[in-house]
């Protein structure tokens, strides 16, 4: 979308709207984005369902950059619930806090040089936050038996501690 490509403009349409970017655009980004480097990449959020895991399949078989492995970070819901709505942002600077992991500590907004305004983005409140969760238990959850049927899935225990997490991942990936 920042270079914007033609893909990239016709996704920024959508999500504009809000509405979904439909598989086919997201897929194109991706086969555009890999073609210069077909066996060097990491996706991060896709695919997000099995239509888009067939369609990234087909893709990468037409391009001969076949997955090596897929992470899942496995985080129990309640610690998601907790980490997913814990974050508040200031109005004027965008600073990001979290109420546990990293809290406001009453430092001067860096435009208003007053305290912060925080406030909850819409998609942070608890309600949002449980509706997020549900989708991705219906949609992109059986990705985890899609893929370790392929003999891909590496799962990593993202409730520990984020150097643990990173190792894991390397590990995961070496």
């Amino acid at each position: 979308m920042r270079a914007g490509t033609p893909l990239g403009i016709e996704a920024k349409r959508f999500m504009d709207a809000g509405d979904l970017v439909p598989d086919e655009v997201v897929v194109g980004m991706i086969r555009d984005a890999l073609a210069d480097r077909p066996d060097d990449f990491m996706l991060d959020g896709f695919p997000r369902t099995i239509a888009q895991a067939e369609a990234l399949d087909a893709m990468l078989s037409e391009v001969g950059a076949p997955l090596d492995a897929v992470i899942s970070l496995e985080v129990p819901r309640d610690d998601l619930l907790r980490r997913l709505g814990g974050r508040w942002i200031c109005r004027s600077c965008g600073r990001s806090f979290h109420k546990v992991a990293s809290p406001y500590d009453g430092s001067p907004c860096e435009v208003s040089g007053t305290g912060c305004d925080l406030y909850q983005r819409d998609d942070d409140q608890p309600a949002a936050v449980a509706n997020r969760l549900d989708v991705y238990d219906q949609q992109t959850s059986p990705l985890i038996g899609y893929y370790a049927s392929r003999g891909l899935l590496r799962r990593v225990n993202g409730a520990l501690p984020p150097d643990e997490v990173r190792a894991q991942v390397a590990e995961a990936l070496a």
